[in-house]
């Protein structure tokens, strides 16, 4: 990572000792840092090697505001801004980087333990702010819960927006609580003992206040993203951007105490050079955590199926952590829901599901009728912890035209076997805000922009992105704020009713997740799946040392007769998603069964069963 100064981007407060401004600006013959308050002047900066100009102000203090002022008379904020309390076109801010953690002895938690519990900071409470997601941490961890995955917080136009229109990476945005705000929220994550993942997006910046190409080349029109210009990882100059991502990160983990980052859509990340930006990341985040003293991990989401994003570096993978896995989603959406449209046409049989529980990915190599060609490698060699696995998330209830969650689409006895195959399953599993209760708020992709002509060009994308599928009707106004309040989910629905019941079987699967010899490893070489397609049912083997497991699910919306032969020995059941302790319909299979033949199980609708077995493993 190429670096002309002991100083990182930005501006940064030394205490007693004043600030110092360093800013990459190639495209600029010179430079002036124009304080607008509390006192205005404009203070001209030394020039150094490559484009970068650097300043040290012996009486700048927390709280001051400035531009950078070029040649041409211009004026923009800082593209490492660490505050905009005035929105994406108004001055940065300098802060004042002490912060009195209380987190001294935090570690982090193994990868293996992560269950994330993904939110997005305006709608997760009334208030829309850091503060107010504290006194839900509780709850969150009495779930089972142990990290809380936050949208992009990275300063966005105006008031809403989903965050993946941030245009200023360092800094948090200000609507949310800006940045002491956000490090209150993780000391406080931190005493609760959950860990913290920000969703950080290095492929593309948002149009309303994206001035980064006034400063240098951070863009190359080399490649294209579906949401703006691509980042400008490996043409000229390209050594310095990377240096501006990789100190974003850095940021996020050595003065915020993040334990993890979630790479939004690596895919959209164009970059052919021999030393790959996302390995160079890998390599300086895993060295920062390793001299904190903390485990950080990088969690990218891919539609590649590329098993070398996560194979470790000496097989010449890229060395990220783990992978969030949208063939495993597809694969148990469609059977829940028989959707076809769009990139669900590829989907539908169980024995998918069964191939994306005994090896990850779905599509290893196998033509994609929705690509058109072959699609993804084989991950079979990939341990169980490298993959994400969910029933819902932001992109899948979204990016539909009404935003429904799972809970207006299929039945609450769906609803937990849903969440059965996710928990229970050895991977990594994420929950979506409100899905642990059945939450029935729309979540619905929303923005607040300024310009009406990008207003209007983002009404017009949604509509042709829609127009892949074979939904009807119009699609909710993102600009329209009345969008944004109907996605804001309400918490006190977990607390009775169906919603309580749903919340506290989720809360029972992730006790078995935590505390059974078996379904606590996150081994999938030690599984066996076996699908039926009609019925459509799948029953999923797991084993460690002389414990068994056997889980039944039946995706078929009536009862269901399914012959089965499991290894010879007394079984007994653990949990079943029709017990009427879980307001089922009524338990249709044995409490208790002797295996030595072939046995026939009546299995309710859309429903979950499983048995334990003590018998020694032949």
């Amino acid at each position: 990572m190429i670096s002309h100064s002991t100083d990182k981007l930005g501006a940064h407060f030394h205490e007693n000792r004043g600030c110092t401004f360093l800013v990459w600006a190639p495209r600029v013959r010179r430079l002036d840092l124009h304080l607008v308050g509390p006192r205005e002047c404009c203070l001209p900066m030394h020039q150094l090697p490559d484009g970068y100009f650097r300043l040290h102000v012996s009486d700048v203090l927390p709280g001051a505001r400035y531009f950078y002022r070029f040649d041409s008379g211009d004026e923009h904020p800082d593209p490492a801004s660490r505050f905009q309390p005035e929105g994406v076109h108004g001055s940065s801010e300098v802060i004042d980087p002490r912060f009195p953690w209380d987190d001294q002895s935090w570690r982090g938690i193994e990868l293996r333990d992560y269950v994330f519990y993904e939110l997005h900071v305006g709608t997760f409470t009334s208030e829309g702010t850091f503060d107010a997601i504290i006194p839900c941490l509780a709850a969150l961890k009495d779930l089972g819960v142990t990290a809380i995955e936050l949208m992009p917080v990275a300063q966005f136009p105006g008031p809403r927006n989903w965050g993946y229109d941030g245009v200023y990476p360092f800094a948090v945005q200000s609507s949310y609580g800006g940045p002491h705000g956000l490090k209150r929220l993780i000391n406080a994550c931190h005493q609760t003992g959950l860990a913290v993942v920000l969703d950080v997006v290095y492929n593309h910046l948002g149009p309303e206040g994206n001035y980064l190409a006034c400063f240098g080349p951070y863009f190359t029109d080399f490649y294209h993203t579906p949401w703006g210009e691509a980042i400008n990882f490996d043409r000229a100059q390209s050594d310095h951007v990377r240096r501006y991502f990789i100190e974003n990160a850095l940021q996020w983990v050595e003065d915020f105490h993040f334990d993890a980052l979630r790479l939004d859509a690596i895919h959209a990340i164009t970059d052919t050079s021999a030393q790959p930006f996302l390995g160079e990341l890998a390599a300086a985040v895993h060295q920062c955590g390793t001299r904190l003293g903390r485990s950080v991990y990088l969690i990218p989401e891919s539609d590649l199926n590329d098993a070398r994003i996560v194979a470790p570096d000496p097989v010449c993978g890229y060395g990220l952590d783990s992978s969030w896995n949208d063939d495993f989603h597809h694969s148990l959406h469609t059977l829940l829901t028989n959707d076809r449209e769009g990139y669900y046409a590829d989907f539908g049989s169980t024995e998918q599901l069964a191939r994306g529980f005994s090896e990850g990915f779905v599509f290893s190599g196998q033509e994609s009728k929705y690509r058109g060609r072959r699609h993804g490698n084989s991950s079979k060699f990939l341990s169980a912890d490298k993959f994400v696995v969910f029933a819902q998330n932001h992109d899948q209830v979204g990016n539909r035209r009404l935003g429904e969650r799972l809970s207006s689409l299929v039945s609450f006895e769906a609803l937990k076997l849903a969440a059965s195959a996710v928990l229970l399953s050895p991977f990594l599993p994420l929950l979506f805000m409100g899905e642990e209760y059945g939450e029935i708020a729309p979540f619905l992709y929303f923005v607040s922009h300024s310009d009406p002509a990008l207003i209007e060009a983002v009404r017009e994308g949604r509509r042709e992105e829609f127009s892949r599928f074979a939904w009807q009707g119009d699609v909710p106004d993102p600009q329209d704020e009345s969008t944004f309040v109907h996605s804001r989910i309400d918490l006190n629905l977990r607390c009775s009713g169906p919603h309580k019941t749903l919340r506290d079987f989720h809360k029972e699967l992730l006790r078995l997740r935590r505390e059974d010899p078996v379904l606590s490893q996150r081994d999938k070489e030690k599984l066996e799946a076996t699908s039926f397609e009609s019925p459509k049912a799948l029953l999923i083997r797991r084993w460690h040392e002389s414990y068994q497991r056997l889980a039944i699910l039946n995706f078929d919306r009536c009862a269901t007769s399914l012959e089965i032969t499991p290894p010879a020995g007394v079984w007994e059941k653990i949990l079943d998603s029709a017990d009427r302790t879980w307001n089922g319909p009524g338990c249709g299979t044995p409490a208790r069964f002797d295996s030595s033949s072939e046995l026939q199980f009546t299995l309710p609708p859309s429903s979950f069963v499983l048995y334990k077995s003590h018998a020694e493993l032949r």
